[in-house]
């Protein structure tokens, strides 16, 4: 049974559907936590927590960018097993657009302020 642990740690980690719908969000790139809360509509301390068991199950990393943090996926393979498993269930494929957040986040990519250049 040992052979089976890590497919089923896997499984566990993509049982939840937030998980499923944050992995969706960064098939685009990577993404501030200010998208993800603003296109799913949690507290950030819940998508955080949802972030962190991604990030322990090693398919998503984090980057701090001052008081931004960005997650990307690590593991693109991913997307195969999802896409099985939306085939399997019949469930049609919906992506989530990215929503611009505006002035509620500092980030590059949401700020509509013009942020002073890096020299």
């Amino acid at each position: 049974m040992e052979f089976y642990e890590s497919q089923a740690k896997l499984f566990k980690v993509l049982m939840h559907p937030v998980r499923l719908a944050i992995l969706d969000i960064l098939k685009d790139g990577e993404q501030c936590v200010c998208h993800i809360e603003a296109n799913l509509g949690y507290r950030q301390a819940y998508i955080s927590q949802q972030l962190m068991v991604l990030r322990e199950s090693g398919l998503v990393e984090d980057r701090r960018d001052g008081w931004n943090i960005f997650y990307r996926v690590v593991k693109p393979e991913i997307y195969a097993v999802i896409e099985a498993a939306t085939e399997v269930t019949g469930a049609a494929n919906r992506p989530l657009p990215i929503k611009r957040v505006g002035d509620a986040c500092a980030c590059p990519k949401c700020s509509t302020v013009p942020q002073p250049a890096k020299q």
